[in-house]
Formats: C-alpha cells, structure tokens, sequence
C-alpha cells in the first residue's frame, strides 16, 4: 500500500530540483468563527510520518481560525510537474521546543519582524512598522533573540491526501487516500 505522505516526499523532492520558486509553498485553507473560508500561502518546514508543519504567530486570522477549528485544507502545487496535492486533516501546535529549535535556525531580521508582528491586525504606517522594528533591533542588540510566546508552529495530521498527475487530453490521475486504522485506503476518483 502506498503511503501518500511518503509520495508527497518523494514530489517535494523532485520539486526541489526545478527552477520552481519556493517548492515547499501550499495554500493553506481554514474556516473563521462565522465559516468564512480564509486561504493564504504558508511554507512546509518539515515532514514525516505524523504529517507536514510550518510556522507562524498563533494570533494572526490562521491561529485563530485553527483554535477555533483546527480542520484544514493544504494545497501544493507544482504545474511544470503537473502535479498537486490535496491535503484536509487537523492541525494541533507542535512541542515547545519543536518551535524554539526551528526559531533558533531563523534569520535574525526573520526573528525581529516576529517580535514585533500583531499578524492581521491594522498598522497605521510603514514608519511605524519600521520604528517598531528599530526598538526589538535595540533591545536585542548582541542578544540571542528568544521564542515569542505567540509564535510556533503546527503539525497537520492528514486524514485524507488526494494525488493529482495532470495527463493529456485531461484524463488526469486522482488517487484519493482516506486514513483508515492501519494506513491508507486508495481508490481512484474520476479527473
């Protein structure tokens, strides 16, 4: 049985050695309080056997949208491959020191914008953006910059993955995988 976590491994690699900009890129998609739709491009910064995670600040619209309700859509896309896969489970946060170990790898311009990102929320200008960063460059000046609180990452955990091979004359491959207790059941959908 094929384990669709696994091929989406194998495609992220092949994706990787394109020209393609930012392969690790999916849409991720999630329902706010009133089940508005929100999607926006998110970067996978691992993968395993438990599912994909990535990083962001856990008060901006996506963290509040997983609190409310942590099921998800992510979408990858890769067109020059003619590929894409589908992706819906539950996202949950990730340990602690998951996200303070990734943050330690962080750029420290990367690391400042976090500590000072109200992610959503109005800002009045770019000139205060730009002193509000100033201020965190200032009071972290030779320091190692610590973990926001508000900041982390999320572990998706599928339960179901469809992959999409796109194929002449539009008779495209959709084999849809439902997590079932001991793996994966396959069937193929129609393109």
């Amino acid at each position: 049985m094929i384990d669709p976590l696994q091929t989406l491994g194998q495609w992220y690699n092949d994706a990787k050695t394109t020209s393609l900009p930012n392969p690790n890129a999916f849409v991720l998609s999630t329902t706010d309080s009133s089940g508005v739709p929100r999607a926006r491009v998110v970067l996978m910064k691992s993968l395993g056997p438990e599912g994909l995670v990535f990083y962001t600040n856990y008060e901006s619209q996506k963290g509040r949208n997983l609190a409310h309700d942590p099921r998800c859509s992510a979408l990858f896309f890769w067109d020059s491959l003619h590929r894409q896969v589908h992706i819906i489970g539950q996202a949950e946060k990730t340990s602690r020191a998951d996200s303070e170990g990734y943050w330690a790898t962080r750029p420290r311009a990367s690391q400042l914008s976090q500590w000072i990102s109200k992610q959503s929320e109005t800002v009045a200008s770019r000139e205060q953006l730009e002193e509000e960063y100033r201020i965190a460059d200032e009071r972290y000046r030779n320091q190692i910059i610590p973990c926001p609180p508000h900041w982390g990452g999320y572990l998706i955990r599928p339960t179901y993955v469809e992959l999409w091979t796109g194929r002449d004359g539009r008779l495209h491959d959709r084999l849809a995988y439902h997590k079932v207790e001991n793996g994966w059941r396959e069937t193929r959908l129609y393109p």
